[in-house]
């Protein structure tokens, strides 16, 4: 076992027990039943607590047993996870987070400054416990003696001998049991010690018998082992179980009989008689079989299930409940339908389809070129290959957006909080698909909008009271596809955008000059420019015109676009379109001149034959008014005018309109590279791609030229 991978696999699950903790606890308030939320965040506080103890990891263990005694009063109904519980809890979780992360930066042990952090949340945790901790005592505190034999398990574990190589330090393992009960005694087991000679010093050869006195269930005590599952045998024998068991355990480890007797004596498990009959039958010289040597001394029974029958193999199978139950095992991890996989790799093989899809579309080329009907089938069936390879490629770095969307509940949770509102985050279309890349690049543009919707747009109460609004604010987040793109919307039902107030701030900052005259969409664009706010005062969350230039700039980075509508009393929506992918997409070639252009496939409804009044830019398509765009104009190709052009209908936030081209090429899997800084400010581009014959093709940007063209057509309104 690689211990370096093992500790990123607890780092990785860490943080997923920590989201799901947060999530739960944002959930609880508004929750009818609690008790299902309050135990998974009981059982996610556990389980770092266990795993943080298999590593030694002493601060994080004994900050989260404090957590766990809090949640433990919660889970019993003794304490309330109300707002202000429910906001400790959350800051506890991030102090979890930020221990975890000084362990993943390669630091076992812990950080001063997080550590006096911490250090108020504890007394804050305490406050909620009996006066003077004794809550969190009574949790750690061994259980009262007894002669009940009522939650006493005894539990046999042999370390396999490659424990300590795989580096595993087995004393931990019972170090973190006892922090699920008290253990009461053990007995070492080194009947496997080899002689002295053909020890191995790395190896390790001894087991232990332990007594151990816990309320925990069989699932809990065998999780204290799980990270040695594959290196050691397990038996338990659970409390109340028949006087059978516990002689099968004696005549298994028959050479600690003694000390295992006095053990079982002790404890009040097994009576005298019944210890010195087993042993007098393991002493027997004639073999006798396991009804004989088990029924046999048991004449006066301890427990009322001490006449049960000797367990056979099927009696030793699982049971439902632990009551009786022998449970031994080497304990195989189970098999599981998922692997994690390094990013990077992700990202080295789309790289890698990228440039078969270049050398494919050179191969067909050079097929069409030689005439050769085999080599031509052979690469069309190439192409058909690495477009399913491709597919396949992409579809393995496509993730579902609704992680993302799940951590804004945090974020207006805390904001809410802060600035005194009550604001309730809505989500839908949480099962979108699109590039990994995407998402990672997309939380903070969208954790800036939807704290602008909270700031700007929600409305205090009172003002919400005066105009007939509910008291508690709506922010709605919702993704959905659209025209191979994903179409991302915040939404809130507030005041909406001032419009004379955004046109007299631009004016006042310069942006806009005064007499002139602009659309709705102008005005609201104004909102992205670099230093632009309207807020009266600086706080925390805005004034500063910071943020919402930032928000633009990032998502035209990603070849996106981000609009704006608003009604006067009824709220704003932020559209933000962004490609499901940024590294390959299908196009359609056409030509102006020398020139070639790639489209994006999923924005084209057809191709038809040009026709149009001289003078117009618009044609009457099946009865509709289709307004054209020349590529020969726009980019100011040098290049004499064809006879017979094509239009290239594209659609785009359901607007449509007609590309007048020279020529149709066809269907292309364009590889999308990066512009250089030179051409980053070049109008409607947003990359390029390496053709067949090596040469360089612009992608059209479909989503660029619609809202150049809605700008121009506001100006020619305005004017």
């Amino acid at each position: 076992m690689n211990m370096d991978a093992v500790l990123q696999t607890f780092l990785i699950e860490c943080g997923e027990l920590l989201e799901e903790m947060e999530q739960a606890l944002l959930a609880v308030e508004a929750a009818p039943d609690k008790s299902e939320l309050v135990n998974a965040i009981f059982r996610a506080a556990h389980t770092i607590k266990g795993s943080a103890g298999l590593f030694g990891l002493d601060h994080v263990v004994s900050f989260t047993h404090v957590l766990e005694s809090v949640l433990d009063e919660a889970r019993g109904g003794r304490l309330l996870l109300a707002d202000q519980l429910v906001a400790l809890l959350l800051a506890c979780g991030d102090h979890i987070g930020a221990m975890v992360a000084v362990v993943a930066s390669g630091r076992m042990d812990a950080d001063t400054a997080i550590s006096k952090a911490g250090a108020p949340l504890v007394q804050a945790l305490h406050a909620y416990l009996e006066p003077g901790g004794s809550a969190v005592v009574a949790a750690i505190a061994p259980a009262p003696s007894g002669s009940s034999q009522s939650g006493v398990w005894h539990i046999t574990v042999r370390f396999g001998s490659e424990v300590l190589k795989n580096g595993m330090d087995p004393l931990s393992f019972i170090g973190y049991l006892g922090t699920l009960g008290q253990i009461v005694a053990i007995v070492t087991l080194d009947d496997g010690l080899p002689q002295a000679a053909a020890m191995d010093p790395e190896c390790c050869y001894l087991g232990f018998h332990i007594v151990f006195r816990s309320s925990a269930d069989v699932a809990t005590i065998e999780g204290a082992f799980e990270f040695v599952r594959d290196d050691c045998v397990l038996q338990m024998v659970a409390p109340g179980s028949p006087v059978a068991r516990y002689a099968a355990l004696l005549g298994d480890l028959a050479a600690h009989a003694d000390a295992l007797g006095d053990l079982l004596l002790l404890c009040g498990t097994m009576t005298a008689t019944d210890i010195d009959g087993v042993l007098a039958l393991q002493a027997a010289p004639e073999p006798v079989s396991e009804s004989e040597s088990v029924a046999e001394p048991v004449a006066e029974p301890v427990a009322e299930s001490a006449a049960a029958p000797v367990a056979g193999p099927a009696d030793r199978q699982p049971q439902p409940q632990p009551q009786g139950e022998v449970r031994a095992t080497t304990a195989k991890t189970a098999e599981h339908r998922s692997i994690r996989v390094d990013a990077d790799k992700l990202d080295q093989l789309i790289n890698l389809v990228g440039e078969l899809i270049i050398v494919s579309a050179s191969a067909k080329l050079i097929a069409g070129r030689a005439q050769i009907a085999e080599l031509h089938d052979c690469a069309s069936t190439l192409a058909t290959l690495v477009e399913n390879v491709r597919d396949s490629a992409l579809q393995l770095r496509m993730v579902k957006i609704g992680a993302t969307f799940n951590r804004f509940q945090r974020v207006v949770h805390d904001v809410a909080r802060e600035i005194g509102k009550d604001i309730v985050l809505q989500v839908s279309g949480v099962d979108t698909e699109l590039d990994k890349t995407v998402v990672e690049r997309i939380g903070d543009p969208l954790t800036h909008l939807l704290r602008n919707a909270m700031d700007h747009g929600i409305e205090p109460a009172a003002v919400r009271a005066a105009h007939g609004k509910p008291a508690v604010g709506v922010v709605k987040l919702d993704a959905c596809h659209d025209s191979g793109s994903i179409v991302i919307t915040v939404s809130d039902d507030g005041g909406g955008l001032d419009r004379e107030r955004i046109l007299a701030k631009a004016i006042e900052r310069g942006l806009v000059e005064p007499g002139r005259v602009l659309g709705e969409n102008e005005i609201y664009a104004l909102i992205f420019e670099p230093g632009f706010s309207t807020a009266a005062q600086i706080t925390n969350l805005s004034g500063r015109g910071v943020g919402m230039d930032v928000v633009k700039r990032n998502i035209n980075a990603l070849r996106g676009s981000v609009g704006v509508h608003s009604e006067a009393g009824r709220g704003t929506t932020i559209t933000v379109r962004l490609p499901l992918t940024l590294a390959i997409i299908d196009g359609f070639q056409v030509g102006v001149g020398p020139s070639v252009f790639v489209i994006p496939l999923d924005m084209i409804e057809e191709c038809v034959q040009f026709s149009c009044e001289p003078g117009h830019d618009y044609t009457n398509l099946r009865g509709q008014v289709l307004p054209l765009v020349r590529l020969r104009d726009l980019f100011a190709i040098d290049a004499a005018a064809v006879r017979r052009e094509s239009i290239v209908v594209v659609h785009h936030a359901g607007q449509r309109c007609g590309i007048v081209v020279d020529t149709l090429i066809g269907e292309f899997q364009a590889v999308i590279k990066p512009l250089a800084k030179l051409f980053n400010q070049v109008a409607c581009i947003s990359g390029s791609t390496i053709l067949g014959s090596g040469e360089v093709a612009l992608i059209f940007d479909v989503p660029a030229l619609f809202a150049q063209l809605a700008s121009q057509r506001a100006s020619a309104g305005a004017s």
